[in-house]
């Protein structure tokens, strides 16, 4: 692990269909290639879209460690995330349950156990990300409340753009203060940071590995989050390499 403090971050869709996921497994991996060691944890538990990034059976999902195993060590819902070449690590903890674990996982007792999850995590990995859906539910309450730091994404958009601003509101409901706004697929005024779009299919992610523009907003947003610059890297830095190699 880098000799720095763990830190965590939720990563939060200003609108359905933001990028977040997309968004997290992205910075993931850019960290992870810069030697961190990073997890993610997967609180869009309606889309469930991180599993769709992993290969291989999962169990436990992260509804089942909030719900029925409560107990069980995080460790045991972590899938790694293959990448190749690099000296960090990159694990995810997804949902992916049936309805009725989904709507247990979002009760005030759950919520409760996703906030203790997050601070465990915390103590064993340099980065966790939380991928968040909007701010209206229990388990996206839990996730900001109990991250270091909360970022909206938010598509370049008109819709995106008057969602943040919704957004932003939330958060202040809930006591929470907006860090950063990250647009995707395009620049937007009141974004802090942004990530192109890429030619590259969603299934292709990480393409910030490959794409030299998607590692450049990748390595903005991973300042913007942890105050990280991954294109320093060691020697003639990291971002010197993209185009170099594809992981998987």
């Amino acid at each position: 692990m880098v000799d720095s403090p763990a830190s965590s971050a939720a990563l939060v869709g200003a609108t359905g269909g933001a990028g977040t996921t997309r968004l997290a497994v992205e910075l993931g991996a850019l960290l992870a290639s810069d030697g961190r060691e990073v997890a993610i944890l997967d609180a869009a538990f309606a889309t469930q879209g991180l599993s769709d990034y992993l290969s291989g059976r999962i169990d436990p999902d992260l509804t089942t460690l909030l719900t029925d195993d409560r107990d069980a060590p995080l460790a045991d819902g972590l899938v790694e995330f293959p990448l190749d070449d690099t000296d960090g690590r990159l694990v995810c903890c997804p949902a992916a349950a049936p309805f009725e674990r989904l709507a247990r996982a979002k009760s005030p007792d759950a919520a409760r156990v996703l906030e203790s999850r997050i601070a465990a995590a915390t103590e064993t990995f340099d980065h966790v990300l939380v991928d968040t859906p909007p701010v209206a539910a229990n388990q996206s309450v839990a996730a900001v409340t109990a991250a270091d730091r909360t970022v909206v994404v938010t598509p370049a958009t008109a819709r995106g753009r008057d969602a943040v601003q919704r957004m932003r509101g939330r958060l202040e409901d809930v006591g929470v203060d907006l860090d950063g706004v990250v647009s995707v697929r395009g620049d937007l005024s009141v974004a802090d940071a942004t990530v192109p779009e890429t030619t590259a299919g969603a299934a292709a992610a990480p393409t910030c590995l490959s794409e030299r523009s998607v590692a450049t907003g990748v390595a903005d947003v991973a300042g913007l989050v942890f105050d990280a610059d991954p294109s320093a890297g060691s020697g003639y830095g990291l971002l010197d390499s993209v185009g170099e190699y594809v992981p998987r």
